[in-house]
This record gives structure tokens, sequence and C-alpha cells, in this order.
């Protein structure tokens, strides 16, 4: 069985540890705006010591944050999918490929319809 599989199922039959991964990624939002508003000058002073090794420390811290948030995001949703449902599912225009435009057009049409099953 996929990891996702069993993500899914576990998130199926325990709904409030699913409610609860979701809130941690709200509050790791919220979080990560509130330190960004309160720390911002020791930040930049921090920066200003080695811009090149210290943005690098920044980028990726911010980059983990957002794919903790998103990743605590996905195992609170997984229970609202189907039984029949893939796990890992790619736009057209990834296995397509073409011309830039054309790919953004299949993704605009890909996030429509994920849009309108989920409402």
């Amino acid at each position: 069985m996929t990891v996702c599989k069993e993500i899914n199922k576990f998130s199926r039959s325990h709904e409030r540890i699913a409610d609860f991964f979701s809130l941690l990624a709200v509050a790791l939002l919220f979080a990560s705006v509130w330190a960004t508003l309160q720390f911002h000058p020791v930040v930049i002073k921090w920066l200003q010591q080695n811009v090149l090794l210290h943005s690098l420390i920044l980028v990726a811290t911010l980059v983990a944050v957002v794919f903790l948030i998103l990743g605590l995001l996905a195992i609170g949703s997984a229970r609202f999918g189907d039984d029949s449902e893939r796990c890992f599912r790619t736009f057209r225009g990834r296995r397509r490929g073409g011309s830039p435009l054309a790919v953004f057009n299949i993704w605009l049409n890909h996030m429509e319809n994920v849009g309108k099953k989920h409402r």
C-alpha cells in the first residue's frame, strides 16, 4: 500500500487527528506571519552580517515552512477524497509538453476542474 493510501485511510478513520493537522497548518501559517512581523528588524541586521550565506539559510527556512504547511494541510484534507481516487495526479500539460502557453492553459483548466470537484 502506498503512503498516500495509508494517509487517506488513517485520516478517514481518525477525523479528529486530521482536524488537528489542519489546525496545526493554520497555526503555523499565522505563527510565521507573526514571527515575520515581530522579528524583521533582527533578521535584517542578521542578513547584513553575511548576505550570501544568511539569505540562503533564510530562503531554505521559508521553503521548509511552506512545505510543512502544505504537508499538514494535505494530511488534514486527505479524508475528503473518494476511495477510488488516485493519489498523485499530474495535469495533462506535464505529460504532453508543448508550448509554455498551452501548458499554462491546460493547468488552468485542471485547476478549475479541481475547484468544481471539491465544492
